[in-house]
């Protein structure tokens, strides 16, 4: 049928080029030349079978030794690879037990890769105390919906830090055992051995209790400060009082945090006596001898494990933030922007980032300090600790030197210190802040069901992906494209039209894109949005669908009826928004258009994956390809740009997020695509025949980069996948089989198309048995072919399993323990691999909005703003704002004298003009600007004008 015949002409400027998928679709439309298109294919078969040939020698070429031997082992990829740095794990069982406390403790304090999948999934029972309702990870849902896994990822963290740890103490006891007996061989004098043995004890002891890194650094810190290297240069001050013997009368003060004073002896001689031994060429006076002896004793008091421990409990509960702009600050930071002693323990977001990048580029000063009660409280309780308790004359006299030193440690020594602590500690905290935030964007990126037609919505049929037409903008180098994708997601069709850059404005435009659709059949349109010729071109789009419907309203009401439609499509759609979505139908039946976000589809244009996935196509079409492929599956679009150039930490998820290294971020990302992978699944047969969709394979429980590669070459031209233990003869031992089994999906295979894990395929042959005798048939099941018939019939049959109570199950089966997974059970075998992701919502205008302008953008009423003079007419002038909004300034709203007739004489092209926003128009993305005095005064105050504090731009 002709649509709109004056619209007819000869195509100029329009390039289409047909392609063939891999796997047709049963609706695609026959060629228009089979002969030659036939030709081609054989032609395209070839060159397939050859690149894949030359990808797997590249990639077995290119694979190292040790890539080949985390291949070959029978152990999970990622456990491998932390074993590298871990260690192996002990499996005794008072090393467990002893972590499993120490995890505890971490979770009590608030310091919260391998099978966690598995265990997630088939080990509830086992951990349901992590996984109970109060933490947020409870799974037991009738509809079940994805999880992410906070808690036992926190363990799983927690494991590698305890296991570094233990690595850490063995080496270092290791090390100073060494270190010791070569020292203790140059010396001669006895009683500096017994003193050097009693103070290694010490030592030793303090690494055995020691349960943190902090902890472990005090006591390395205080091994090397008395017994250090060979090559070491200590201080000229310190060495010259050790090797003086003043360590002698250091001692004498209380020398360790072991040797509380109320436990020893007093000395018999006063400070000045003992001091008096020791004057000689290189001291001048026993004053000079005393004051080196107190720097000896602070300085090693100060490296105390318990004494800096102790200080440092109370200065993180006490210390407090200021800050005040300096020089280069003064003109961009305000009163309201600076802090006053805030505490360290209220800093929980990324404003420490802020402050602190700042601070480098000299606009603050910074100061972290104990006020200066809590600093005499401390030194007060210090001394408690440390001075004698006797109230002889003597004792008071040595008392007097002990408070200097324990002023002089904590002032000069522990608190600066402490300081650089603090400074990492916030920093630490914010990344873990901005971690977490990172992850939850990430999360709500991956975890989006793809795109459902309605007419899909109301089939029982969810298993094929829409047909999709992405269209992405061009300005005419490169043209705008359209490209159409099967629902495989392979390219099939690409049309080029340069001349679309302002939307669809001419018949030749429009009768070409008509045919173009009429042919290929799409059930979506997604149109990447970059600016605001792309909301234009999505409107010309839906409404040239509107218009193709009409016409077919016109066959069956009459040419007037039709013409009536068009004359007021616009008042229909604004009293009726989905008079559209009624009207649409026939020979493009349920036909949407939404918009999409081109920034991941941008990485996958420039990506190293997308030239082995698309090597001929140029690189708006990857793109396009891409802007359709994330509607299909957008689980398996960012996995594809999680290879080994991760090119995902380029996609901008939070503006904070250059805070944060590649291997913070990517660790994050690991996580998130584990959780939502396994709990999604993998159709194995479809993934092997469309290389994008293996892309997710890598985070399969289990696998892991190499492993998946290993397994994508061995399933690469061989036979169709018909049953899970196939995978057992594509390179899958039997302890990586187990982890990753029941992640993937064998269609129309039984219990092979569930989630349930092989190892409980009798539990659920038992309940197919029970419910098909109980409530179906009396028959008996035999062989696994009568099993998988049953299922079906089960399936069919809801009132079976309305009926069938699982709790009562359990109890006469006595499986109470497996209670949970028994619930796993009934749900999968009603329906195996239930999408449990979030449906996908439509961008409105508001996300609309952040594509076009980024999301630090901020319009409000009120608002202070720098304007570009980009038009003066005599009424308006039209002006572009910083971030890229065009404003609109009327002449009421430019000066409060009314004698201003005329803008051309007041304003110019170029002027920059601060203004204040008056009102927003949302729909035309329009902001009206106002210069007049009284409204610069007073818009905002009226409004509610808000302030954002440490408003971050990237």
């Amino acid at each position: 049928m002709e649509l709109y015949p004056s619209c007819l002409g000869s195509g100029k400027g329009l390039k289409k080029r047909k392609r063939e998928s891999f796997l047709l679709d049963d609706q695609q439309l026959e060629a228009e030349e089979p002969q030659d298109l036939n030709d081609k294919d054989d032609g395209m078969a070839h060159s397939t079978l050859d690149e894949e040939k030359d990808l797997v020698d590249y990639a077995e070429r290119y694979m190292t030794d040790e890539d080949n031997r985390i291949i070959q082992i029978d152990i999970p990829e990622r456990m491998q690879i932390s074993e590298v740095s871990t260690g192996a794990p002990p499996t005794d069982d008072d090393s467990i037990v002893k972590e499993a406390r120490w995890i505890k403790e971490q979770f009590k304090s608030g310091q919260v890769p391998g099978l966690l999948p598995y265990i997630a999934m088939y080990r509830q029972e086992e951990i349901s105390c992590l996984l109970d309702p109060e933490t947020g990870e409870d799974v037991s849902h009738d509809k079940p919906a994805l999880q992410r896994h906070k808690v036992l990822w926190a363990v799983h963290d927690l494991d590698r830090k305890w296991l570094l740890l233990q690595k850490r103490k063995k080496a270092l006891q290791g090390n100073y055992n060494i270190r010791f007996e070569e020292i203790s061989c140059k010396i001669d004098d006895e009683t500096r051995l017994r003193f050097n043995r009693q103070v290694y004890e010490s030592i030793i002891s303090a690494l055995r209790l020691a349960e943190s890194e902090r902890e472990l650094d005090d006591v390395d810190s205080k091994f090397n400060l008395h017994f250090p290297p060979v090559e070491a240069h200590m201080g000229d001050i310190y060495k010259r009082c050790k090797e003086a013997g003043l360590w002698k009368v250091a001692s004498k003060f209380g020398y360790s945090s072991e040797q509380l004073v109320d436990e020893m002896e007093d000395p018999k001689e006063t400070p000045e006596d003992v001091a008096s031994n020791f004057t000689y060429e290189l001291f001048d006076s026993v004053e000079d001898v005393l004051k080196l002896a107190r720097y000896m004793a602070s300085v090693n008091l100060s490296h105390e494990p318990c004494v800096k421990n102790h200080v440092r409990s109370y200065y993180f509960d006490n210390a407090v933030v200021s800050t005040r702009p300096i020089s280069n600050g003064n003109a961009v930071i305000d009163g309201f922007h600076q802090l006053r002693d805030k505490p360290l323990n209220e800093f929980e977001d990324a404003l420490w980032l802020l402050i602190q990048k700042a601070e480098e580029k000299e606009l603050l000063q910074v100061t972290i300090k104990l006020p200066e009660e809590n600093l005499l409280e401390l030194i007060s309780e210090s001394e408690k600790l440390y001075l004698s308790v006797s109230v002889s004359e003597l004792a008071q006299l040595w008392n007097v030197q002990r408070k200097m030193i324990i002023e002089d440690a904590i002032i000069n020594y522990i608190l600066p210190a402490l300081e650089k602590e603090a400074r990492f500690l916030l920093t630490n905290r914010a990344k873990n802040w901005l971690l977490l935030d990172y992850g939850e964007r990430l999360w709500n990126k991956v975890s989006v069901a793809p795109y459902q037609t309605k007419k899909r919505e109301s089939s029982s049929d969810d298993e094929v992906a829409p047909r999709v037409m992405a269209c992405c903008w061009g300005s005419g180098d490169p043209p705008t494209t359209f490209v159409m994708l099967d629902s495989y997601g392979e390219i099939v069709d690409v049309l080029e039209a340069e001349s679309m850059s302002l939307g669809i404005r001419n018949d030749t435009d429009k009768l070409n894109l008509v045919k173009f659709m009429m042919k290929n059949q799409p059930q979506v349109v997604v149109v990447g949005v970059v600016n605001l010729s792309c909301i234009w071109l999505k409107d010309d789009i839906y409404e040239l669908l509107l218009h193709v419907a009409l016409s077919f309203v016109a066959e069956d009401y009459g040419t007037a009826v039709a013409r009536m439609a068009v004359s007021y499509l616009g008042w229909l759609i604004s009293v009726q928004p989905d008079f559209g979505d009624k009207i649409l139908g026939r020979e493009l039946d349920w036909v949407s258009v939404v918009s999409g976000d081109e920034s991941l589809p941008c990485l996958y244009e420039n990506s190293s994956m997308s030239d082995d996935q698309i090597p001929l196509e140029e690189g708006h079409v990857k793109r396009a390809a891409a802007l359709g492929r994330y509607l299909q599956n957008p689980l398996a679009m960012v996995a594809n740009l999680c290879a080994p150039s991760r090119e995902v930490l380029s996609w901008k998820l939070s503006p904070f997020e250059s805070f944060l290294n590649a291997d913070e971020k990517y660790a994050v990302v690991e996580q998130i695509m584990v959780d939502v992978t396994n709990q999604v699944g993998i159709d194995l047969n479809l993934a092997a025949n469309h290389d994008w969709l293996f892309a997710p394979m890598q985070f399969i429980s289990g696998l892991g980069p190499r492993k998946a590669a290993a397994l994508e070459r061995s399933l690469s031209g061989a036979r169709e996948i018909v049953s899970r233990k196939d995978l057992l003869t594509h390179g899958l031992g039997t302890k990586v089989y187990d982890s990753a089994a029941g992640f993937l999906r064998i269609r129309r295979c039984g219990l092979d198309d569930t989630r349930i894990h092989p190892e409980s395929y009798i539990l659920a042959q038992e309940i197919v048995k029970y419910i098909y005798k109980k409530f179906v048939s009396d028959d008996n099941l035999g062989d696994d072919v009568g099993i998988e018939m049953a299922i079906k019939n089960i399936r069919d049959d809801p009132s079976a399993w309305k009926a069938f109570d699982v709790d009562a199950y359990a109890k006469d089966t006595e499986c109470l323990s497996k209670a949970k997974t028994l619930r796993a059970i009934k749900l999968e075998l009603i329906q195996g691999f239930q999408d449990w992701r979030k449906p996908y919502e439509e961008p409105q205008q508001d996300e609309e909005f952040i594509m076009i302008y980024g999301a630090n953008v901020t319009v409000d009423v009120g608002q202070t703003v720098k304007a570009t003079v980009r038009c003066v007419k005599t009424e308006l002038a039209i002006c572009e704002l910083e971030s890229g909004l065009t404003g609109m300034l009327l002449r009421e709203d430019c000066s409060d004298d009314w004698r201003d007739a005329d803008l051309t004489g007041k304003l110019h092209e170029g002027d920059t003009l601060t203004c204040k926003i008056k009102r927003f128009q949302k729909t035309w993305y329009l902001v009206y600007l106002t210069c007049r005095e009284n409204d610069m005064r007073n818009i905002g105050h009226q409004n509610g004008e808000k302030t954002v504090l440490w408003c971050y731009s990237s």
